[in-house]
C-alpha cells in the first residue's frame, strides 16, 4: 500500500478525502494519512493570493519534506459584488484580532457577521456568489497537477442552518432552497467545492502515481 499525505492535520478531512477518492485509492492501493505522523513539516504559510498558489505551497512543501505524494486544497467564498472577496482571506476576514487565537467558531462568526454587515443594502438579485477550492497534488520530483471545483448559488441575508461551519449558514447552492448548513453530509459532499475539485483531481492522480 502506498501512502498519500493530504496537507491537513485534520482526521476528518482524510476520511472525507479517501471516500471522495475511493475508486483511485481502491484502484492503486493507496492510504491517505495526514500530516500527523510528520511533525518535521510544521505549518507552511499560506502566503499566495491565489487558491491554486495557496493550495501548491502546501503540496509541494509536503512532498519534499516526506519524499511522498501529497495532496492539498484551498479554499474560500467569492462575492460578485465584492469583486470576488473574501477569496483567500476567507477564513480572516474580519482580521487577526491584535494575535489573540479564536476558537474556529468565534472566528466564523465574526467573518460571517462582517460579511453580512458589508452586503447590509445589497438586493437579493446582486447577491451571487461562489464556493471555490483549489486541489493539487505533488510528487518529490516536482510533477504536480491542478484543478478547481466551484459551486454557484447567493447569499441570504440571515444564517439558516446549525451544520456545516464558515458561511455555509447563508449560502443557498444553485438549484437548491436550502442553505449549505441545512444540508446533510452527505447531500453537501455531492455538490460542494471541494467534493468537485478533488473528484476532478482524480485522473491527474492516476497519471502521476499510476
Amino acid at each position: 500500500m502506498r501512502r498519500v499525505v493530504l496537507a491537513t492535520h485534520n482526521e476528518h478531512k482524510v476520511d472525507e478525502l479517501t471516500s471522495i477518492l475511493a475508486d483511485v485509492v481502491a484502484e492503486l492501493d493507496l492510504e491517505i494519512v495526514s500530516m500527523a505522523a510528520f511533525p518535521q513539516i510544521g505549518e507552511v504559510p499560506e502566503t499566495e493570493v491565489t487558491f491554486e498558489g495557496n493550495a501548491r505551497l502546501k503540496a509541494e512543501a509536503v512532498a519534499v519534506v516526506t519524499g511522498l505524494p501529497a495532496l492539498a486544497d484551498d479554499s474560500g467564498l467569492s462575492v460578485e459584488v465584492l469583486g470576488g472577496s473574501p477569496g483567500v482571506f476567507s477564513a480572516r476576514w474580519s482580521g487577526l484580532h491584535g494575535g489573540e487565537v479564536l476558537p474556529r467558531g468565534e472566528k466564523d462568526r465574526r467573518n460571517l457577521q462582517l460579511l453580512l454587515d458589508q452586503l447590509a443594502d445589497v438586493p437579493d438579485e446582486h447577491r451571487a456568489a461562489a464556493f471555490r477550492c483549489a486541489a493539487v497534488s505533488a510528487l518529490p520530483d516536482g510533477r504536480s497537477a491542478a484543478v478547481e471545483g466551484r459551486v454557484d448559488g447567493v447569499l441570504l441575508q440571515a444564517p439558516v442552518g446549525e451544520g456545516g461551519f464558515g458561511y455555509d449558514p447563508i449560502f443557498v447552492p444553485e438549484g437548491h432552497s436550502r442553505t449549505m448548513a441545512e444540508l446533510s453530509q452527505d447531500e453537501k459532499n455531492a455538490i460542494s467545492h471541494r467534493g468537485r475539485a478533488f473528484r476532478a483531481l482524480a485522473p491527474h492522480l492516476r497519471d502521476l502515481l499510476g
